[in-house]
Formats: structure tokens, C-alpha cells, sequence
């Protein structure tokens, strides 16, 4: 809003001269101009505050750094940035997902991720993926992405996926994927997938974080270190103590 564009043409006609437009509440040329001031001013404050983010990145790229003693770096997004002029072609590379997952293990799955922990030039680039195998009936538990939106491809066999919105509805959305199907689940939802069919499952996730954090709920709840009171839990879930001390003797 441009202050030239504002009229005073509705104001009405004073008799009276005003030595003192801010303090003199008589005067209605004072007051009025007064109130559409700070009218402005109020809408320029929250349109400020409307307006506010992260600003984007100033640079083509911050190839990420584990130790910064050797080289020039600038800390940038959780991150040591490489000096520009000695990032390689290898900082933005990974290769080995066509390798098969090892889904020997207690849930019959395995998430091959590549993030910025395996390819550094992902740093504040804001996307990363992962590999995700099933053996037959395997699961990817019950797990958030606190910082980021998944987007899956099924590549092979049928999973059953979905993920519950948040309090209070806590409703259930799910679908069943075949191979060439896209599913999204939002950030910060709990979400799972399930192979339901007799072959192995193989997807593809893409995700909007090159660092999408993961809390497995299971894993969290009752193989925390140290173990959450066994208390807490008994009335959290409804269950008798003893089963949640035998949850929580289990490895997770």
C-alpha cells in the first residue's frame, strides 16, 4: 500500500485549527490521520511477520563436511561447508542402489537411505531418497519423518501402506500399492509398510529433507535408553506391567 494512495477527502471539515495534531483529541483531522497511521503500521508489522522464513540458499551449493580441520569451510544448515573450488563430481554421487537390501532381521525389510550422510553435496538442498526391500510379509514398523514428506514408487510386489493423521481424529488412510503406484505420506505422521504379498517388495521413497530424521515408535517407546518407567507406559498403552517390562527386555 503506497501512502500517496490514501485520501482524506472523508474526513470532516474542522473550524478549528489545531496547534497540536497529536494530542489535541479534538481535533478529527488529528485523530483519523492518527488512527490510519497506525492502521499501517499494524498491517506492515503483521505482513512482516507473515512474510518470514528461511531464506534460500546464496550459493549454488555447501558440499557438507564431517571435519572442517583441513579444509576452508563455512558452517552452514548443520553442516561444514567444502571450499567450492575443490568439490568433485564424487561429492554429488552414490552408487549401489541396485543392490538388494539384507532383509535377515526381525521386521523382514531394509532402508538403504541416501542423504546427506552419503552424499554430501545434498546439503541444504532440501531432498534426499532411500531404497526400502521386504521380504515376504516383512514391515517397515510404525515410524515419523519428523522433518519431511514421503513420497514411495512400488517397483516390485504389493505393499500395504498408510499412515494415521494426528489428535483427536487419529484417522487411518491406507491403500494398497502394486507395482508403478505412488503413495505420499505427510511429514510428522506415523506411517507403515507392509508387504502383503508372498514375493519380495521392493520401493522407492523420495523425501523433502536431506536429513528426513526417523523415530520408529516401537524402538522408541520401549527401547529407549534408559528405559522409560515402566509406569508410565502400563497407563499409556493399557497394559499390564509385566508384558511392558518383557517389551522393554526385548533388543529393539
Amino acid at each position: 500500500m503506497q501512502l500517496s494512495s490514501i485520501k482524506f477527502s472523508h474526513l470532516p471539515p474542522s473550524n478549528k485549527t489545531c496547534k497540536n495534531l497529536s494530542l489535541d483529541k479534538s481535533c478529527p483531522v488529528a485523530m483519523q490521520g492518527v488512527q490510519v497511521l497506525l492502521a499501517i503500521s499494524l498491517f506492515t508489522l503483521a505482513f512482516s511477520f507473515v512474510c518470514a522464513s528461511d531464506p534460500g540458499p546464496l550459493q549454488d551449493f555447501c558440499v557438507a563436511l564431517k571435519d572442517a580441520k583441513n579444509d576452508a569451510a563455512v558452517f552452514v544448515n548443520g553442516k561444514f561447508c567444502k571450499d567450492p573450488k575443490l568439490v568433485t563430481a564424487q561429492d554429488f554421487f552414490f552408487s549401489g542402489l541396485n543392490v538388494p537390501g539384507n532383509t535377515t532381521n526381525r521386521l523382514g525389510s531394509k532402508v538403504t537411505s541416501v542423504n546427506v550422510e552419503q552424499i554430501p553435496g545434498l546439503n541444504t538442498l532440501g531432498v534426499s531418497l532411500a531404497r526400502i526391500d521386504y521380504a515376504p510379509y516383512g514391515l517397515n514398523s510404525p515410524l515419523i519423518h519428523h522433518r519431511a514428506t514421503g513420497i514411495l514408487v512400488l517397483l516390485q510386489g504389493t505393499l500395504y501402506v498408510g499412515f494415521v493423521t494426528s489428535n483427536p481424529d487419529n484417522r487411518l488412510i491406507t491403500k494398497v500399492l502394486y507395482p508403478g503406484d505412488v503413495f505420499v505420506f505427510p511429514a510428522g505422521l506415523i506411517h507403515f509398510h507392509f508387504n502383503i504379498g508372498k514375493t519380495n517388495a521392493v520401493a522407492i521413497t523420495g523425501l523433502s529433507s536431506q536429513n528426513p530424521g526417523v523415530i520408529t515408535i516401537a524402538d522408541s517407546v520401549f527401547g529407549s535408553n534408559p528405559h522409560i518407567n515402566p509406569d508410565v507406559l502400563s497407563k499409556a498403552f493399557q497394559l499390564d506391567k509385566n508384558l511392558v517390562a518383557n517389551l522393554q527386555s526385548r533388543l529393539w
